[in-house]
């Protein structure tokens, strides 16, 4: 019953290629719905157990990783209230990293805008200017702007982060954990988290994320860190293959099958797919007389954003009508986000895809362009 189940859902289901959720595979849907374990017994820690290594080889770290029931802004908030003291400066280039300033202040921390224009990188003279003030003991960073298709420059980044080092550097690789090489230990910073809805290629709802030394030490000080995202409390049930609390076990089977896929894969092969399919994205939308929306040198490597008028260039379409023309042949995909919805739109390669899948959408998309 349940294999046709999952049939029925996969033969009726519109492909998805928006930028996440992403597809699943029915390979890890059947993992999510293995029997239900008790979250403080063996058999749960046999499983954190058995994904630690993993995830360790997957950031390239020897801390331990964490897994937290939440979309990523739960532990981007609590990340926000473990570590900040004094002022947190949040680098803002989209409409994600735009709102890092908005959920501090709603955490009554001081929090400062470092803006540039969506579509433009943050870039490391711009951060290295601000911090030079003295003014900030945190900053906020997303390495892969979702809204915008912009990738800044992270290693350039976190190599300020040994002129400041007691300003702690909090990440986010929601859009890029999994398609990019991330060497969190390398690169030195102290929070780096994602959701496991985009390049994961999982459902919705767990985090994964690490923290330094450094950011555990300063959590400590802060007395008002609360409970579910105190990031010491993580820590100290890792060291015990558990979570602080109940956590989605299903999720984390899901993420042991995923696991399994990415390494027989092999890291490297993935990040050259992920590389490629986005290389082969944007080939599409210039062969179409479309140009791209990111500064040239930092797109995304795990989705396109095409721009359609929202800067001066390139072909201009009805955005609405292709995403319906190519929803009717089976595929959805994003018509842009905040102030650039419609005058961008945006496409997924991330996650399971291959040249194969995409190229069926890049069919669908070229018969849809016929009807505009």
């Amino acid at each position: 019953m349940l294999v046709k189940t999952f049939t029925s859902y996969f033969m009726e289901h519109v492909k998805l290629h928006i930028p996440g959720p992403v597809e699943v595979s029915k390979k890890t849907f059947r993992a999510f719905c293995e029997p239900m374990i008790g979250h403080r017994g063996q058999g749960f820690k046999d499983l954190y157990a058995k994904v630690q290594p993993q995830l360790q080889a997957l950031l390239y770290t020897k801390r331990l990783v964490y897994l937290g029931t939440s979309s990523a802004w739960g532990v981007m908030e609590g990340a926000v209230r473990n570590l900040v003291s004094k002022k947190v400066l949040c680098c803002m280039c989209g409409a994600f990293s735009d709102k890092w300033l908005d959920v501090s202040q709603r955490c009554g921390k001081q929090a400062e805008a470092l803006q540039v224009d969506w579509g433009s990188p943050i870039r490391a003279e711009a951060i290295d200017a601000k911090l030079a003030t003295g003014q900030f003991d945190a900053l906020t960073f997303i390495h892969n702007e979702t809204s915008t298709g912009v990738m800044s420059p992270l290693a350039e980044v976190a190599v300020l982060k040994r002129k400041y080092p007691d300003v702690m550097f909090i990440v986010d690789a929601v859009s890029s954990m999994t398609g990019v090489k991330l060497e969190f230990d390398a690169l030195g910073i102290d929070v780096l988290l994602a959701g496991t809805q985009k390049a994961f290629a999982l459902p919705p709802g767990l985090t994964v994320f690490a923290c330094s030394d450094s950011a555990l030490a300063k959590s400590a000080t802060v007395s008002d860190r609360g409970y579910y995202f105190d990031l010491n409390e993580f820590e100290k049930n890792a060291e015990g293959n558990m979570t602080p609390s109940t956590p989605s076990i299903g999720h984390i089977h899901a993420l042991a099958s995923k696991l399994e896929d990415i390494f027989a894969e092999g890291l490297d092969a993935r990040f050259e797919r992920h590389a490629s399919l986005a290389q082969l994205t944007r080939d599409w939308a210039v062969g179409h007389g479309f140009n791209l929306f990111p500064e040239t040198g930092y797109e995304s490597q795990t989705l396109t954003c095409v721009n359609n008028g929202a800067k001066p260039g390139g072909r201009v379409i009805d955005v609405a009508k292709l995403q319906k023309l190519v929803k009717d042949r089976g595929f959805l995909i994003d018509g842009g986000y905040g102030k650039i919805k419609g005058t961008t739109f945006r496409i997924s390669s991330m996650g399971d895809e291959t040249e194969a899948t995409m190229r069926q959408l890049y069919a669908a998309l070229d018969d849809a362009m016929k009807g505009l």
